[in-house]
């Protein structure tokens, strides 16, 4: 049965090539459906698309791309126009699932993984990982990204990357563990204030009583971490899965054989890594001097 649980999960992502839109990806759907949603509430307002985008403050190429299921549209956007059309709140109500639709496929498999898991262990080497970054963070690694992100896909990479940090107020509480290169502290990625900001969350989020931050420093001789960045996540039923993510693609793992191997390089990253407490105190160390 444990290993039927992690097939399931495994069968949500593996190997999804880097792209903004997966031709998997079922969001489409929901999006051309409140398009249409739109469009014939603004017909049977007797509007045109250019009169509906000047009363609620959006170009008529905008709304037409909302309409034809190309564009996402925001809250405000719905709100707007449920009001103007007067469609007594049924465009507004379609804002959760528009929400839950804006966040890329890889990021909505990923983030159903976390919300199931009971304890997450983390190692990451080159950048924060996603749970523990602040907006103006993400928003500094989407914009280095290349090739470049429009600015569309970047708030919606954001958003989705903002949305998966429920899971430190989710009850009952997911033990969260992780292990951070030394690199990852000190690079000011985004400039000194993005950076300094960076360090502050890290010391709110590392004082949580279900989150323990480790740092690794870079004059370790013996590093288990050699063959990247991983992530562990474990649930209820006892299976586990690991999630690898590198340039353009990223994978899930669930073979117990290669479980085994991940939970013993993660156990030994940890040993190998300053303590919490250690951590923590490098950490406004590091503050101070930025």
């Amino acid at each position: 049965m444990a290993e039927e649980g992690a097939k399931g999960r495994m069968a949500a992502g593996a190997d999804e090539p880097d792209r903004d839109i997966d031709p998997d990806d079922d969001s489409g759907a929901v999006i051309a459906a409140v398009g249409r949603q739109v469009r014939l509430w603004r017909e049977s307002a007797g509007m045109r698309a250019s009169e509906l985008g000047v009363a609620i403050g959006y170009g008529e190429n905008h709304v037409y791309k909302v309409e034809t299921g190309k564009r996402i549209p925001k809250p405000e956007f719905l709100d707007k126009a449920d009001e103007v059309l007067g469609a007594g709140g049924k465009l507004s109500a379609m804002k959760k699932d528009v929400a839950e639709a804006r966040y890329p496929k890889k990021v909505r498999d990923l983030a159903k993984l976390e919300a199931e898991a009971v304890e997450l262990g983390a190692y990451g080497n080159h950048n924060m990982h996603g749970l523990l970054q602040t907006e103006a963070y993400a928003r500094a690694l989407y914009e280095m990204r290349r090739p470049s992100f429009t600015p569309d896909q970047i708030e919606r990479y954001v958003a989705a990357r903002m949305a998966r940090q429920e899971i430190f107020e989710r009850q009952p509480l997911t033990m969260l563990s992780f292990v951070q290169e030394e690199v990852t502290i000190r690079r000011p990625l985004g400039g000194s204030k993005v950076a300094c900001g960076q360090l502050e969350q890290l010391l709110r989020v590392g004082r949580l009583r279900n989150v323990e931050i480790q740092v690794m420093p870079t004059d370790r001789e013996d590093h288990a971490g050699m063959g990247g960045q991983l992530q562990l996540l474990k649930f209820e039923d006892g299976t586990a899965v690991g999630h690898w993510e590198g340039q353009l693609y990223n994978r899930l793992i669930s073979d117990p054989k290669e479980i085994r191997i991940v939970e013993l390089r993660y156990g030994m990253l940890r040993a190998q890594a300053l303590t919490p407490r250690e951590s923590l105190a490098f950490i406004e160390k590091v503050l101070g001097e930025t």
